[in-house]
C-alpha cells in the first residue's frame, strides 16, 4: 500500500481541522473573560441573593399591626316574668342518623291510625240493636267486607229483645236494614196476632261461598256477609211460625211477603228455585238502574185430610155415556133390526145384486190365515 502524507491532507482536509481547532480556542477565550465579574459588579452579585435561596432558609413570620375591636352591643336581659323557653324540637345532632345509618335505640313502631267510625255505625247503637263491631275480613276470591257487625239481638221500641240465633256476621247496612224490619214491620205483625217476636231462627249469614253453594259459580252475598236466610220466627208465647210452612195462615206469610219485598233489594223463597224451599233469602244486592228482585210463591194451605177415594155418584145423576166399540156397533144394529114389523123385513129383502160389491166380498169370502212370513234362502252364487 503507498501512503503519503500528501495523499492524507487530500483525502482528510487536514488544514480544515487545524482552523476550527484555533478558531474554538479563541472562542473559550473570550468567554472567560466576559464570565469574569469586575470588583463593583462582584459586590453587586453577592449583594442579589440567589433566586432559589427562599427554599431552604428559615423565614419566620412578620409582626402584623395590633387589630382594632368595635364595640358590639349585647343583648338586653331576658325578662323575669317571661316563660320559660321549651325545646319543641329535638337537636339536630339527635335528629341526625349516624354515618352507618344504624341507630343505637330501635325507632317504636307506630301504631295504625284508628279508622272513623262510619255513620251506619253510628246510628246502630245499642238502643237499636246489639251488634258489636269486628275486624275487617279480607278472604279468597273477594270473600268478606268492611265495616262488619256481629248481630246478636234487635231491641225494640219497648227495649225487649229479639234474639238472633246464632248470631249473624253481617254488613252494618245489613244488620241496620234487618233491624228496622224487625223493629218497623214484624213486631207490629205479632202484636196483631196477639203475642210478641221473642227470636229469628237464622240459617244462614256469613259464608265464603258460591251461590247456592255450587263450586265454580259467582260469588255470594252471604260471601260478602251482605245476606241472610231466615227460617222462622219464634214468639213469646212459645209458638213458631215457618216462613215456608202452608200450615201458616195465608194472609200471614203474604204480609211477611209484601214488608220484605219493600226493604231488601233480593227476596228469594218457595217458587224461586229448588234452593229456597225451606227458608227466605234476604240481600242487599246492587244492581244496575236500582233492579230489585221478589221471588216468593204463597202456596195455599193444604187440607188437614187428603181424600183416599173418589165420592159416590148420586142417585140423580144421568146415565154416563160410553163409545161404542166397532164389533159392538154391529151387534147393536141387530138386537135393534130383530123387534122390526114384516113392512121393515120386506124392506131389508133386497136383492143380493144390488149390495156393494164391498159388502159381499165380506160376506162371501171367509177369512184368511196369515201364515208366518218365510225367509228366501240366497243362492250361493260362488263358482
Amino acid at each position: 500500500m503507498n501512503f503519503t502524507a500528501q495523499k492524507a491532507s487530500r483525502k482528510w482536509a487536514y488544514d480544515a481541522f487545524r482552523r476550527i481547532e484555533a478558531a474554538m480556542v479563541t472562542v473559550a477565550a473570550v468567554a472567560l473573560l466576559l464570565g469574569m465579574p469586575t470588583g463593583p459588579a462582584k459586590a453587586a452579585k453577592a449583594s442579589r441573593p440567589a433566586p432559589w435561596g427562599d427554599l431552604f432558609r428559615d423565614v419566620s413570620p412578620k409582626s402584623r399591626a395590633t387589630a382594632h375591636r368595635a364595640a358590639v352591643p349585647l343583648p338586653k336581659p331576658r325578662p323575669s316574668e317571661a316563660p320559660s323557653a321549651e325545646r319543641e324540637t329535638p337537636d339536630k345532632e339527635q335528629q341526625a342518623s349516624p354515618p352507618n345509618g344504624k341507630s343505637n335505640q330501635q325507632a317504636a313502631p307506630v301504631p295504625p291510625p284508628t279508622p272513623q267510625p262510619s255513620a251506619c255505625r253510628l246510628a246502630l247503637t245499642d238502643e237499636v240493636a246489639i251488634a258489636p263491631s269486628i275486624p275487617d275480613i279480607k278472604g279468597a276470591g273477594g270473600c268478606g267486607g268492611e265495616d262488619l257487625v256481629r248481630l246478636e239481638a234487635i231491641v225494640l221500641p219497648d227495649k225487649r229483645r229479639v234474639s238472633v240465633k246464632p248470631a249473624a256476621i253481617l254488613r252494618c247496612k245489613m244488620a241496620a236494614a234487618l233491624a228496622d224490619w224487625i223493629r218497623g214491620d214484624i213486631a207490629p205483625l205479632a202484636e196483631r196476632l196477639g203475642s210478641t217476636v221473642s227470636d229469628l231462627d237464622n240459617f244462614d249469614s256469613f259464608e265464603c261461598r258460591g251461590r247456592n253453594r255450587i263450586v265454580g259459580a259467582q260469588l255470594s252475598e252471604h260471601g260478602r256477609a251482605n245476606a241472610l236466610d231466615v227460617r222462622a220466627f219464634k214468639f213469646a208465647d212459645g209458638s213458631l211460625i215457618s216462613l215456608t210452612d202452608r200450615t201458616v195462615p195465608r194472609g200471614l206469610r203474604e204480609s211477611v211477603l209484601h214488608s220484605a219485598c219493600k226493604r231488601f233489594s233480593t227476596v228469594l223463597g218457595p217458587g224461586s228455585d229448588w234452593y229456597h224451599e225451606d227458608h227466605i233469602h234476604l240481600d242487599l244486592m246492587e244492581r244496575r238502574n236500582n233492579y230489585r228482585i221478589c221471588q216468593w210463591d204463597v202456596w195455599d194451605s193444604l187440607p188437614q185430610k187428603a181424600p183416599l177415594l173418589p165420592a159416590e155418584r148420586p142417585d140423580e145423576a144421568p146415565p154416563r155415556e160410553v163409545a161404542a166399540k166397532p164389533d159392538d156397533a154391529k151387534s147393536d144394529a141387530r138386537r135393534h133390526d130383530a123387534p122390526k114389523s114384516d113392512a121393515g123385513k120386506a124392506h131389508d129383502a133386497e136383492p143380493e145384486a144390488q149390495k156393494p160389491d164391498a159388502e159381499k166380498s165380506d160376506e162371501a169370502e171367509p177369512p184368511r190365515e196369515e201364515k208366518p212370513a218365510k225367509k228366501k234362502r240366497r243362492q250361493n252364487r260362488r263358482s
